[in-house]
């Protein structure tokens, strides 16, 4: 089968044939039918040698969704042929965290070394992927699964970092998104669809601007050094009660910072490498800072009952398999808009 890998430190991904795998006990084969192409890909492939903690080759794609084409022995809860999307935050099962559908904290992930699809255990940007348990599988039914898959990660993400600031966003409340690309658009979305608060949406990009604006922002700014100072004037110098960076490089995490409001929750979410100092004086009074990742089992059904609901819809390109590492380079230059798809039976 045809897969894309990454192979080699510091270099491009590859489109390679690779053998078809075959499940083992309590595995799913699914033939996929969409693969997610994410800006934390890129992330991982501009790590040095030293450290590096995942095996080459490695096959990409953290989002993934398919129809399930074997099931190996013991497997009970899906049938060939159904059409799934795939749970990413692989754990254990079985501790405090998994019991409650948070696999995404699992305590013994690092220790078991289980990691997800396309981040340490092969991705789903390939023709057949192998799920580890039944249970990281969520039931499609008719969802269309190419502008669904984003959701696994692109919709799960922002909707467990919005959810766990609902109750900073009443009536008359600011929430700022910033970086409005993959998942900020989401992000958008879901503020007008679970809040009332105004939205305020920031990036570099003109064109993403005007992403923000057609899914719902209220508000668009430039994100340069005057960006806070534009947010603080649109909500008469009091600042915004909940701001969500999607980019989380330095200059981001500091604009974040600089929107809060007081009380307000600053929810990092990208992995750019940017720290917030928190400490009296830093931020104004009682502001809450986190660094939430990706999100549980059954925020995912609920993501999906939103998309059900046509509340929430990724804008997605669509690339074939052997157009994967053209997808990546349009990513990492910035051109795609919204969320890059890949079709690898399509």
């Amino acid at each position: 089968m045809k897969a894309l890998q990454y192979r080699e430190i510091g270099a491009a991904p590859v489109v390679v044939e690779i053998p078809t795998p075959e499940p083992g006990p309590g595995e799913v084969l699914l033939k996929v039918t969409a693969a997610g192409v994410c800006h934390s890909d890129i992330a991982v492939m501009s790590w040095p040698a030293e450290g590096f903690p995942y095996e080459l080759p490695l096959t990409l794609g953290h989002e993934g969704a398919g129809t399930v084409a074997a099931l190996g022995d013991g497997v009970h809860g899906v049938a060939i042929g159904e059409s799934v999307a795939v749970y990413g935050p692989w754990g254990c099962g079985r501790c405090v965290k998994c019991a409650a559908g948070k696999e995404n904290y699992c305590q013994r992930a690092a220790e078991l070394k289980i990691n997800p699809p396309g981040l340490g255990s092969p991705g789903a940007i390939a023709e057949y992927m192998i799920v580890d348990d039944a249970r990281h599988l969520v039931p499609l039914g008719d969802l269309d699964p190419v502008r669904t898959v984003p959701l696994t990660d692109a919709g799960l993400t922002p909707y467990h970092a919005i959810k766990g600031a609902l109750p900073k966003l009443a009536p008359g409340s600011t929430a700022v998104v910033i970086g409005t690309g993959g998942l900020g658009h989401v992000a958008v979305q879901l503020l007008r669809a679970l809040t009332a608060a105004r939205v305020i949406a920031l990036d570099v990009s003109e064109e993403k601007l005007a992403l923000a604006r057609r899914v719902g922002a209220h508000e668009t700014v430039l994100s340069d050094a005057e960006a806070a100072g534009k947010v603080k004037e649109l909500t008469g110098g009091i600042g915004a009660q909940a701001v969500f960076d999607f980019v989380g490089a330095a200059p981001t995490v500091a604009t974040a910072g600089a929107c809060a409001a007081v009380e307000a929750d600053v929810v990092i979410v990208g992995i750019g490498g940017g720290t917030l100092p928190v400490g009296f004086g830093a931020l104004p009074f009682e502001v809450s800072v986190s660094a939430p990742y990706w999100g549980s089992r059954d925020e995912l059904i609920e993501v999906f009952d939103l998309a059900r609901a046509g509340v929430v819809d990724v804008h997605v390109e669509r690339f074939g398999l052997d157009e994967a590492p053209e997808a990546y380079e349009r990513l990492h230059a910035g051109t795609i808009d919204g969320r890059a798809v890949i079709v690898p039976n399509g």
